[in-house]
C-alpha cells in the first residue's frame, strides 16, 4: 500500500503542477494559437494523471484493467462501478475523456478557445471531486 500511496502522491503533485500553469478562462480568447495548443496539452495531462491514478487504484483491488479500443471509456466505468468514483465524478470527468480523444487526433491549430473554456472552467471543480473520492478509497 505504502508503494501506491507514493506513486498517487507523485501524479497528484504532477496534476498540481498542471493545475498552476492553466491561466484563466477569461483569458482563453487572448491567447495565440500555439498558447492554445499549450493549454489543450495541459488539459490533455490532468485527464492523464487522473487515468494513470485509477488505473493504479483499480490494478491495487485486484481488477482487471479493461483492454479494446473504448478501454479509456471503459476504465471510468469500471472505477465507478468499484466505487473508486461516484457517478457524478466519473461522469465529469469523461469530458476530460473526450477532449483527450478530440485532442490526440486533431490538428493543434484547430483548438478554439470556445472548446477549452468549459473544461478551464471547471477544472479545480473537477479536480477535488477526483481527489474527494481518491482520498475516500485509500485512506
Amino acid at each position: 500500500m505504502a508503494e501506491l500511496t507514493e506513486r498517487i502522491a507523485a501524479e497528484l503533485e504532477n496534476i498540481d503542477g498542471v493545475l498552476a500553469r492553466v491561466p484563466a478562462v477569461e483569458s482563453l480568447a487572448d491567447l495565440s494559437e500555439l498558447e492554445l495548443a499549450g493549454v489543450a496539452a495541459l488539459i490533455q495531462s490532468f485527464y492523464n494523471g487522473v487515468e494513470n491514478i485509477v488505473k493504479q487504484v483499480l490494478q491495487a483491488r485486484g481488477i482487471a484493467l479493461p483492454t479494446g479500443e473504448s478501454w479509456h471509456k471503459e476504465l471510468l466505468e469500471s472505477a465507478s462501478t468499484a466505487g473508486v468514483l461516484s457517478s457524478e465524478t466519473a461522469l465529469s470527468i469523461r469530458d476530460y475523456l473526450a477532449f483527450r480523444h478530440f485532442f490526440t487526433h486533431a490538428y493543434a491549430f484547430d483548438v478554439d478557445p470556445q472548446r477549452l473554456e468549459p473544461l478551464v472552467a471547471n477544472l479545480v471543480r473537477v479536480d477535488a471531486a477526483f481527489r474527494r473520492d481518491l482520498a475516500q478509497v485509500t485512506s
